[in-house]
């Protein structure tokens, strides 16, 4: 399938209503408002193509932007093609979603999200941050610097509540994924969601609420789901 194909798919599956919603939880224009059941069947027959994946997120429309990232080649994204997309991304969903699942399938996941989480721009930093939850959740335990983790969660105990509003949101997630995915920092994390208390998030007026971490951990242990890995982040 070609750009202006997909364009023209996008367009005739767009939904106002979803719009309207979209809109509430921080989809920027231009978009259609496409539910992701209708990007599945693309993604199904495409599989992987780098080349237009790139292509189509430079669309800038959003839902064109999620379905870049849904077929992207994870492997081939260059690092300056990651650093591209944060930049680039304006949606909430593509920059917490989207670029961090492609970062996290790349070579370069780890080292971006690291140098993301200290930038100055709100959205660059929750990009990093969700990176970093998505990274755990998603490779071993003996591939992952387990001091640095330890690190960054006592970052976020002592930075939390004094960053920017969609920081907190995926500083919080980082907390629940790495108690939710890294069995031997189950403890620690337990212990940041403790030490972090109730954490306050924005949600722009919509009906999502902001998980408790240290719940969330629990029900994943009382459910013996502990330390069990996602085979793919991206949905």
């Amino acid at each position: 399938m070609t750009v202006p194909e997909i364009m023209t798919y996008l367009e005739a599956h767009g939904s106002e209503s979803i719009k309207k919603i979209l809109v509430k939880h921080g989809v920027q224009e231009p978009f259609f408002g496409v539910k992701i059941e209708y990007l599945k069947p693309i993604q199904k027959k495409i599989k992987m193509d780098y080349q237009l994946a790139k292509d189509l997120f430079d669309t800038g429309n959003a839902d064109a932007m999620y379905l870049a990232g849904l077929i992207a080649d994870d492997q081939q994204m260059s690092k300056a093609d990651l650093q591209y997309w944060v930049e680039s991304a304006k949606s909430q969903n593509i920059l917490e979603y989207t670029v961090p699942w492609v970062a996290t399938g790349s070579k370069y996941g780890y080292e971006l999200a690291l140098e993301w989480i200290d930038s100055s721009n709100e959205s660059t930093a929750a990009a990093g941050w969700s990176t970093l939850a998505n990274w755990v959740s998603h490779h071993p335990d003996n591939e992952l610097d387990l001091e640095s983790l330890k690190g960054l969660m006592q970052r976020v105990i002592q930075t939390i509540h004094s960053s920017p509003n969609r920081v907190r949101s995926t500083m919080n997630t980082f907390i629940i994924c790495v108690g939710t995915y890294v069995e031997p920092l189950n403890a620690e994390a337990i212990q940041a969601a403790k030490d972090m208390g109730v954490v306050m998030v924005d949600k722009g007026g919509t009906a999502c609420k902001t998980p408790d971490a240290g719940e969330y951990i629990s029900k994943a242990v009382n459910k013996g789901t502990l330390g069990k890995k996602k085979k793919d982040v991206k949905c």
